[in-house]
């Protein structure tokens, strides 16, 4: 069950190239809602090719909130989107609609369920530190100092989510506890038969086979730069303002923008998107899976609320 004041919206997740998109604009005629973006990059103005933002016809058709609301060179935080998420749905239900959070940000989806970890504020010279560290030796080594001293986020994050890895081990500087043991709150058990949480149907995530998820978004890559994802990532570098952190590191773009540097050619960086976004969707996954709240869907066939 969401807490207030998301006690009465719906959620719809899952990995990217499932189909989310397609689903929630149906799911939103259904019960008259309004959708509120649950994505982090969603968030930033032209970036609209590799996020696969509804078309301006979706939006026309349905309501969509926290969507283009920042500039790319702004950063964004968790903390900033629940606050901006509260607000969004207490509007929209004074108005009578239905809220629908749709997106596969699992974080946010985490803090709605469970609330924010409220740990230490960002100590800027030790992330300077650890950043030249993981510079000149290599995100590994932080990983592994990382497992020593907390194993449980270090099973939970790859050793290339360099910015979490790094936030872990500022906790755990400043505190002298692990991430982990402040964010106790947060379940992890898996979920069983008598969760009662299981039944509230409010929370879905889209479950296809992994084969066909892993040939859409193959097929979305390709379709992505034919429609200029290039070109995008080209006008981006053309702003007043260099892009900010959270844009440079987005899916597909951190990859176009290492192919401007001459790391790679046109073809290496088609497969080192593909590779990285089924690699992405497979954590995504295991997220939505560990979330007992969460019941898997296939289609608007499935039964919802």
């Amino acid at each position: 069950m969401l807490p207030e004041p998301f006690d009465k919206a719906l959620v719809l997740t899952g990995p990217t190239g499932s189909g989310k998109t397609a689903l929630a604009m149906e799911l939103a005629k259904r019960y008259g809602a309004e959708i509120i973006c649950m994505d982090s990059m969603t968030l930033y103005r032209g970036m609209d090719i590799g996020t696969a933002k509804p078309s301006i016809e979706e939006r026309r058709q349905v309501r969509h909130h926290l969507l283009d609301v920042l500039d790319p060179w702004q950063s964004s935080s968790v903390a900033w989107w629940l606050q901006q998420a509260a607000v969004c749905c207490k509007e929209i239900e004074s108005r009578g609609n239905r809220v629908l959070f749709v997106g596969g940000t699992a974080l946010y989806l985490k803090t709605l369920l469970y609330g924010l970890f409220e740990g230490p504020p960002a100590d800027e010279s030790i992330r300077q530190e650890l950043i030249r560290e993981a510079t000149e030796a290599g995100a590994k080594v932080l990983h592994k100092r990382l497992a020593a001293v907390d194993p449980a986020s270090a099973q939970r994050l790859h050793e290339n989510d360099l910015r979490r890895v790094i936030r872990a081990l500022e906790v755990h500087r400043l505190t002298g506890k692990p991430i982990s043991s402040w964010q106790q709150q947060w379940p992890t058990k898996h979920p069983t038969q008598n969760d009662e949480r299981r039944t509230t149907n409010q929370i879905y995530y889209l479950d296809i086979p992994r084969s066909e998820l892993y040939t859409r978004i193959d097929r979305r890559v390709h379709d992505m730069i034919a429609q200029g994802l290039i070109e995008e990532v080209q006008a981006l570098l053309s702003l007043p303002y260099p892009l900010g952190k959270e844009a440079r590191q987005a899916l597909g773009y951190k990859e176009v923008l290492e192919h401007f540097e001459g790391r790679f050619n046109r073809e290496e960086t088609i497969r080192r998107i593909q590779t990285r976004s089924r690699q992405f969707a497979k954590r995504q996954l295991t997220w939505f899976r560990n979330m007992p709240e969460c019941r898997p869907v296939t289609s608007l066939t499935d039964p919802f609320v």
